[in-house]
């Protein structure tokens, strides 16, 4: 069922997707708990990180498609929000928890970061305050130089997305991502939740454009999540 607020979002305010699942981080469920394959080196954890006002749900079909190319089940895990639409800053200390439990929990030395939307912007300030934690990150349709559309937003994450926030200064003062990390960024020609849609690629680091998808469906998209998948796996970029 549609609520009243998603409903008064969907046309521009439906910026960003924000996992909602009632743990710090949950695994997605159905593949065998190992971390490695007959093809292929061992797998590394991947967090799930979505934006702004959605659910865990909304990452499923990602987290889906992950199992069904090879990645055990307890290495792909969605966090969760305690408050969707809330602040970028309070999101990169909960990412933060939910990367010590995956590190803690699997053995792994780092991980893998997928994010959507507004969830970039918190993933890259956990980057620049846990640079060694986080092998490879792929940013979804995230407003790294901000979006005019976040005007019709609500929640402390409303004012940090604004072109020229305090928060987007900040975040601009350092390098993209740190030395060591691999980034790679995935922007749609259809963008109507990132306005300028150019404000969805980063300095430096490499990307893709892809027509037409929408800002949703970059994360369920059958070619995007190819390009995810090689890229996580190999480090490969178009």
């Amino acid at each position: 069922m549609t609520t009243p607020g998603r409903a008064w979002a969907a046309p521009l305010v439906a910026l960003l997707v924000v996992a909602g699942a009632p743990s710090a981080g949950a695994p997605f469920a159905g593949a065998p708990s190992v971390g490695s394959t007959q093809e292929g080196p061992t797998f590394v954890p991947v967090l799930l990180v979505p934006g702004w006002f959605d659910t865990a749900e909304d990452m499923a079909v990602l987290g889906g498609r992950l199992r069904a190319a090879g990645w055990p089940a307890d290495l792909v895990v969605a966090v969760s929000f305690a408050h969707p639409t809330g602040s970028n800053r309070d999101h990169a200390r909960e990412i933060a928890e939910a990367v010590d439990s995956l590190l803690s929990r699997t053995g792994s030395e780092r991980v893998d970061i997928v994010a959507h939307s507004m969830g970039g912007l918190a993933t890259r300030l956990y980057l620049q305050e846990h640079p060694t934690r986080v092998r490879r990150a792929v940013f979804l349709g995230t407003p790294h130089r901000g979006t005019w559309a976040a005007f019709f937003a609500f929640g402390e994450g409303r004012a940090e997305m604004l072109p020229g926030s305090d928060f987007l200064r900040d975040l601009s003062a350092g390098p993209s991502v740190p030395p060591g990390v691999e980034a790679f960024t995935v922007r749609t020609l259809l963008e109507t939740h990132v306005v300028p849609g150019e404000s969805a690629t980063l300095p430096g680091v490499p990307g893709w454009t892809v027509c037409c998808d929408t800002h949703w469906s970059l994360k369920r998209d059958p070619a995007v999540f190819e390009v995810v998948r090689s890229f996580l796996r190999h480090g490969v970029t178009p």
